[in-house]
């Protein structure tokens, strides 16, 4: 029986691709084609793919370029193989290889014999593949992931600001715990406007700031000297740092109705200790709403490369640390995971304290990040709330665990007897 499959070395301006009948004994005889990577010779790859009858077609994940070429075949060839007759449970199927696993043999590198060599090792299951989902999470991942370097830009942006004030003298963030606060801003504006007494610059600062008006007229002294073209780069930076701030509540507006019907998810994520509405939201763009993906929180764990790794040889364990994954969701489990630790009266302090002295700061915090997974599986897969098991709950352990003790001391034929109630 014919199964075919094609293979596809994906570049910015052409592609080129081959199909085989990998069913056949012997060697594969491949037919080579090239197209282009634009709109309509995308549509073309479809319709000679379903000529050809191919089942499956697996590509080489190059920069961004695969993913026009992936939503071509999903709109254009998928469909219409998975509805032909008599076609195999995996029709219809797009593979994403990394490139990595691809390599060839250095100084033999050519277009088509790449894109044979993924069909090859796709079919003796030699390939590292990519998990890519659907396109509705597809798109809530370009949303927070531009909201995460919108986010990367603001701090970038304070510590320029940072160092511009430094140049001129103005020693403001020596004082105030926030330099992008309500009133260093305030304090900030009327500096880039033109105000030149520092008196009437400390009087825009909160009645709860912990400097004194003499500390901060101190601290902006040299504002009447100022240079003029520092106020012009200050009010720049200003600009800049309100485009920054509308663009990321735009982002929340619209994270907000792409998730609108996965809300409820969304909360229940958020009540875990270490995670917040932004936190839950990064999490379900990265695995998803139910995260249906994954068999198990093992299989999601794995994929985030938040579990220990292996290296074995000769029998002998080498090392265990961690595999490498999704950057996006390893970098939210380390940051929840020291959120979480420092949340007082919670189990992850309890599990903190009682690994730091052991394993180091890092490493307790690699296994909160990966207790954090697999509880974030449970979550979203079984659709369940968080309870705490905090140092109240232990409490009430530590009772039961007592009287079970003492049954069982009674029932060995020991005499025990209890003095008030077990601690």
């Amino acid at each position: 029986m014919s199964y075919r499959i094609a293979g596809i070395d994906v570049h910015k301006k052409m592609l080129a691709v081959v199909e085989a009948d990998v069913e056949v004994e012997g060697e594969y005889q491949f037919e080579r084609r090239l197209f282009g990577s634009n709109p309509d010779h995308l549509r073309l790859l479809a319709n000679w793919l379903i000529e050809q009858q191919v089942e499956e077609v697996v590509m080489e994940s190059t920069a961004q370029y695969w993913k026009p070429v992936w939503g071509a075949l999903e709109q254009y060839w998928k469909p219409t193989s998975q509805k032909r007759e008599g076609t195999d449970p995996m029709s219809g199927t797009l593979h994403l290889a990394q490139a990595q696993s691809n390599r060839g043999p250095r100084g033999r590198k050519k277009d088509f014999p790449d894109a044979e060599r993924l069909v090859k090792r796709l079919v003796a299951n030699e390939l590292t593949l990519s998990f890519v989902p659907d396109a509705e999470q597809r798109l809530w991942r370009t949303v927070m992931r531009r909201k995460y370097q919108l986010t990367r830009n603001r701090v970038q942006l304070q510590n320029r600001l940072e160092a511009l004030l430094e140049e001129a003298h103005i020693k403001l963030s020596s004082l105030v715990s926030d330099l992008l606060g309500a009133s260093a801003r305030r304090m900030l504006k009327a500096l880039a406007d033109g105000e030149t007494d520092p008196a009437a610059l400390a009087s825009l600062a909160d009645k709860n700031l912990r400097a004194t008006p003499a500390q901060l007229c101190d601290a902006l002294g040299a504002c009447t000297e100022l240079n003029p073209v520092y106020r012009r780069l200050l009010k720049m930076f200003l600009e800049e740092l309100q485009l920054i701030d509308q663009q990321t509540g735009q982002l929340d507006k619209e994270m907000a109705t792409l998730l609108g019907q996965d809300q409820a998810a969304v909360e229940r994520l958020a009540e875990v200790p270490g995670l917040g509405v932004d936190s839950a939201q990064q999490i379900i763009a990265e695995v998803g709403a139910k995260a249906a993906t994954f068999a198990s929180a093992k299989h999601l764990s794995s994929w985030v490369g938040a579990c220990p790794g292996e290296d074995e040889s000769a029998g002998v364990s080498k090392s265990h640390r961690s595999p490498k994954g999704n950057r996006h969701m390893r970098r939210i489990l380390n940051q929840c995971a020291n959120a979480a630790a420092k949340s007082k009266g919670t189990i992850f302090q309890i599990v903190y304290g009682r690994l730091v002295s052991r394993l180091g700061h890092n490493q307790t915090i690699g296994a909160i990040a990966h207790r954090l997974c697999r509880l974030i599986w449970i979550i979203l897969h079984q659709g369940v709330r968080y309870e705490e098991r905090g140092p109240a709950v232990n409490a009430k352990s530590r009772r039961r665990r007592t009287n079970r003790m003492i049954r069982e001391l009674r029932s060995l034929g020991y005499r025990v007897e209890a003095v008030g109630s077990p601690a």
